[in-house]
């Protein structure tokens, strides 16, 4: 997990408890799994005794980021940041100790708290003189935005950027006793902008480290975290516990061996040896079922990871109707997502409609009756993962799942969704 850090960095951690923080961006009422590799770092230091802080970036937020960006940012106003802040506290305090009374609970700040009153004048006057424009522009970011191809040039407010970031260590060095900064390696410049303005400010024995992680990358090169319908959230308004857990099943062999020593507490010999598990029997996927119940428990829960195990049954397995009728609405329409879908009218259901008048006429499953009629004899249709032994059977508003959907299934693999409007 470890990209890059300053020299004395270990030996600082050794001397005993130290408290480092790990910013975070709260453009979004939700972390996304881009998120959790800062969030892991900060996990595995309070394990180890420390003391983590989590910084929410309401100030900066407030202005964004020229790392790795090509473009400048929306900005929010206070009482979207401060409705931010606590969705991410939430989602933090499953990773994270805040509320015991041990000396290294966790902590979480906000930099608009002590940015907001601080005058553009004093800022320059106290912060800007002690790190020269030739020190910033030499920063990898600055840099790579000035010469890129569509120039479209740097803005004096991002350009500040890191000279604001570099303040947030500082007060925390001065009020929280902070020590140490930990973030992505796209962020390197930015901390040690910070660990700097520390030494100019108070003086060479002021000691300040940093510690950055990799960028978490995919295997084939592809951006880790997103998918077709864009990021994987931990928040499940956004992405479903169903999806999120099939987003860490569906890895590849080389990413789960990677993101399982990142993103899980297990053990290395523990892993090792899933990994001969997996080497042996590689169609089993040990590697990604231990990934995905170990991440889905720590972010939703026990039960969810359950009744996401078996709504991939219901897809894949043998699953039976009770476990189809146990499916609330919208884990049903994040497992049939892309199946083939048909509206039919609810009242002919409250009336009662032949199954062979209703996956005909009704809803072109089956090109023909008398396909229809032959698949059914040979037992080759389920309705609702029940199979269909009478094509003339009567289906009403009873049958439907959470009062509204009909499943069917036409041989072992073709699903349609039936959804009564």
């Amino acid at each position: 997990m470890i990209h890059d850090l300053m020299p004395g960095t270990e030996e600082q951690l050794q001397k005993g408890m130290t408290s480092a923080y790990v910013g975070i961006d709260p453009t979004a009422d939700s972390l996304h799994i881009g998120h959790l590799v800062g969030v892991m770092m900060l996990k595995h230091f309070q394990r180890a005794g420390h003391r983590p802080i989590a910084l929410i970036g309401g100030a900066t937020g407030m202005i964004g980021d020229p790392s790795m960006k090509s473009a400048e940012r929306n900005l929010l106003d206070e009482a979207a940041l401060r409705h931010n802040q606590e969705s991410i506290k939430k989602q933090l305090a499953k990773f994270l100790d805040f509320d015991s009374n041990a000396p290294n609970a966790a902590k979480l700040v906000n930099n608009y708290d002590w940015m907001k009153n601080y005058t553009f004048l004093d800022f320059i006057r106290d912060i800007g003189k002690h790190i020269t424009v030739n020190y910033m522009m030499a920063k990898d970011s600055v840099k790579k935005r000035l010469s890129s191809e569509t120039n479209t040039g740097l803005s004096f407010t991002e350009f500040s950027y890191q000279l604001l970031q570099g303040y947030d260590y500082l007060y925390l060095y001065q009020h929280e006793g902070v020590r140490l900064q930990m973030g992505g390696s796209d962020q390197w410049g930015n901390i040690t902008t910070g660990t700097e303005l520390i030494r100019r400010k108070l003086g060479s024995e002021a000691e300040a480290f940093a510690l950055v992680c990799p960028l978490i990358t995919k295997a084939d090169g592809g951006k880790f975290g997103k998918t077709e319908s864009g990021n994987v959230w931990l928040d499940r308004r956004y992405t479903s516990p169903y999806k999120f857990f099939q987003f860490w099943l569906n890895v590849s062999d080389a990413d789960a061996a990677k993101y399982i020593r990142i993103f899980t507490a297990l053990l290395k010999e523990e892993i090792m040896e899933l990994e001969k598990e997996q080497e042996a029997a590689p169609h089993l996927r040990p590697l990604q079922k231990r990934l995905a119940k170990e991440i889905t428990v720590m972010v939703h829960s026990e039960e969810d990871y359950n009744a996401a195990v078996e709504a991939s049954g219901i897809l894949f397995g043998n699953a039976t109707s009770e476990a189809l009728r146990k499916l609330d609405e919208d884990t049903l329409l994040a497992v049939f997502e892309g199946v083939p879908q048909f509206d039919i009218s609810f009242g002919d259901l409250q009336e009662g409609v032949k199954a062979i008048d209703l996956f005909t006429d009704k809803a072109a499953i089956f090109p023909s009756k008398g396909e229809m009629r032959k698949l059914v004899q040979g037992g080759g249709v389920s309705l609702n993962k029940e199979k269909l032994t009478d094509h003339d059977a009567v289906i009403n508003t009873s049958t439907l799942l959470n009062g509204k959907y009909l499943l069917i299934q036409k041989g072992k693999k073709n699903y349609f969704l039936l959804i009564a409007k």
